[in-house]
């Protein structure tokens, strides 16, 4: 999946979730990616943060330190 989308579809997660009552979004993300992601997918976005996660909302990142 290239970098663009893969930071579009998580930063879309982490949006829905920061409008949920709550704040556990962070953990709530995390749950969502491993349930709904394949490892490939998990294992890029976990790299992609190592690099520095350009463009990721914090609360996706702080999601993926979580999985």
């Amino acid at each position: 999946m290239s970098p663009e989308k893969m930071v579009h579809m998580a930063n879309q997660i982490a949006t829905f979730f920061k409008t949920q009552p709550g704040d556990n979004a962070p953990e709530r993300v995390a749950g969502h990616l491993r349930d709904f992601w394949e490892p490939r997918m998990r294992d890029q976005l976990r790299r992609y943060v190592d690099e520095g996660g350009t463009g990721l909302d914090q609360i996706a990142i702080e999601a993926v330190k979580r999985i």
